[in-house]
């Protein structure tokens, strides 16, 4: 075996490493009565269909995870949350707007983890009354302290037009291009950090 082949692997085993990228689909909302569940399993039945990653829906309410430093909490799903973040080569966060920004948990999630969280990539799904768009640039600002690189095509679901009475997900059929267009970055971007980790 050649010195550049040992350095750098053959085009079959960086085909292989490729091949088995995982991708979270992370559930940024655990209020009772969220939607977020409904948005999140239509991006993985989309992202399913492609076949180039392994998709899995990662919710923050299923980790016991109290506020961040708070005397006494019980953060006994701290280690499974780092654990199954750290399984993940890039992310597609569904994230909700509430008061102009992300929710709480969403942002307590992200802060209880640091190193789990670099050199990998990110699309965002948000909603709201107008997209979600103001809490997606709030989320950008935070993957990037984080050393997670988001990707620029960004599904915006309205309140009004996606979804019925603002709760049940009917989106409309143009968010489907949006969200595959998005991931077709997520996966380029997931590829190329994973050869610095």
């Amino acid at each position: 075996m050649g010195f550049f082949t040992k350095l750098f692997g053959t085009k079959q085993e960086e085909e292989k490493t490729m091949a088995k990228l995982n991708i979270g689909i992370i559930l940024g909302s655990t209020r009772e009565g969220r939607v977020s569940p409904q948005v999140g399993a239509w991006v993985k039945e989309l992202a399913d269909k492609r076949g180039d990653a392994n998709y899995t829906v990662i919710d923050i309410a299923d980790y016991k995870l109290p506020i961040l430093g708070e005397a006494d909490g019980d953060a006994s799903g701290a280690a499974q949350w780092s654990e199954i973040i750290a399984a993940q080569d890039g992310f597609v966060f569904i994230v909700q707007e509430y008061n102009h920004s992300i929710t709480a948990a969403l942002k307590n999630a992200l802060d209880y983890l640091r190193e789990e969280w670099n050199n990998k990539a990110a699309g965002i799904v948000s909603y709201g009354s107008v997209g979600g768009a103001r809490a997606a640039e709030h989320l950008r600002g935070i993957l990037g302290e984080l050393s997670v690189a988001d990707v620029r095509v960004h599904p915006a679901l309205s309140l009004f037009t996606d979804f019925e009475n603002g709760t049940e997900f009917k989106p409309k059929s143009v968010q489907e291009d949006s969200v595959n267009q998005m991931l077709d970055q997520v996966i380029l971007w997931s590829k190329g950090l994973f050869t610095i980790r």
